[in-house]
């Protein structure tokens, strides 16, 4: 496949991106069959059940003024703040999840659940040190949290710890040999390594555990490319296409791939397909428009960073990006407009990092 064929050197760590805030929380979620004190049990197991009805339905939001009544009758029930915590999380919110998953915890301090919930919440805000500590507390906790290790694994990896994320996937095969997120995790701290041949082999038994897993073939691929083995390597991409030909997320990683190599054309390719596939997929539409930053489109980034924030309004990078186009065009005010609401929005999230490089972009321009 011609999209594929200057996939020959460095690896985007973003392959890791399906797993590098983890697998989804697990055991977790809006509870509804809880303990109660006698006093309030009537009220508190309707508002309960009102709460269930609304998760089922979809209507997060309303679910979560529901069990702040209910946490308001029983403030001292663990669950109730661990489930408003879920409930934020799968909006995106994950600010909000880290405070209400804090006041489980405080409650309930040894809950393993709780622990890996946080650092789940905490990896996805890009704080990666807090999310190691939870993980590690989460797997103290539970000694057979396979979850917790890996998660632990991504955020050192992404702290470029390498040798820490190594020892906590093997802990996490140790404890569950056909674990092959762990193998395929090992992998990619090899390629990170430039240790491609023992790469290869780590893969491999990842895929032979997981032989319909396309992101195992994307990073055997990339191994094999790196170790030499070009036809081989080409095979591992193809095979991941084929796994999944409407998986945009598939084409959505082929693309990080190629971004990462400066081949723009062919990832422009492979995000357009993976947005033929899923029209509103946020990440795709981003990744262009940095392209389009890249090679000084800016008007056709200005549409595209436009398109990003309509999908998703709390994407504070996508306000940025917009900020620096209209910039490179000489919309001054529009783009002060811009890097405030990304300031603003990066402050609402808790990410110190982006507010101070949006303050930065704001005081070169008032």
């Amino acid at each position: 496949m011609a999209v594929y064929k200057q996939i020959l050197l460095v690896f985007s760590t973003l392959l890791v991106a399906g797993l590098a805030v983890t697998a989804p929380i697990r055991a977790l979620s809006a509870e509804t069959s809880v303990e109660v004190s006698p006093e309030n049990n009537e009220n508190l197991d309707a508002l309960l059940r009102k709460g269930r009805e609304l998760v089922d339905l979809g209507d997060y939001g309303k679910a979560i003024a529901i069990y702040e009544q209910a946490a308001r009758l029983d403030a001292e029930n663990p669950r109730i703040f661990s489930g408003i915590g879920y409930l934020e999380a799968r909006q995106g919110n994950y600010q909000a999840a880290v405070e209400f998953y804090q006041q489980a915890i405080g409650l309930q301090p040894n809950n393993a659940d709780f622990q890996y919930a946080l650092g789940y919440a905490m990896a996805n805000l890009q704080d990666y040190r807090a999310a190691a500590t939870a993980y590690r507390r989460a797997a103290q906790l539970d000694r057979k949290n396979v979850n917790a290790l890996i998660g632990l694994g991504v955020v050192l990896f992404q702290q470029q710890d390498y040798s820490g994320a190594f020892k906590a996937y093997q802990q996490a095969i140790a404890i569950d040999p056909k674990s092959w997120q762990a193998y395929s995790s090992m992998g990619l701290v090899l390629i990170q390594q430039g240790n491609f041949a023992s790469a290869v082999n780590l893969l491999q038994q990842a895929a032979k555990l997981a032989p319909k897993q396309a992101s195992v073939q994307l990073k055997l691929g990339t191994a094999l490319l790196r170790s030499g083995n070009t036809s081989e390597g080409l095979a591992a991409f193809e095979e991941a296409a084929k796994l999944e030909p409407r998986n945009p997320e598939v084409q959505l990683e082929i693309g990080q791939l190629l971004k990462a190599q400066n081949d723009f054309d062919g990832a422009l390719v492979a995000y357009q397909r993976a947005i033929t596939v899923r029209p509103n997929l946020v990440q795709a539409h981003a990744a262009i428009g940095e392209i389009q930053l890249e090679k000084q489109d800016f008007l056709g980034a200005i549409i595209t960073f436009r398109r990003v924030i309509q999908l998703d309004p709390n994407r504070a990078e996508a306000y940025y990006n917009l900020g620096t186009a209209l910039k490179m065009r000489d919309r001054t005010s529009e783009a002060i407009q811009a890097f405030q609401q990304s300031l603003d929005t990066y402050r609402q999230q808790g990410n110190n990092n982006g507010a101070q490089k949006a303050e930065a972009a704001l005081r070169e321009l008032k």
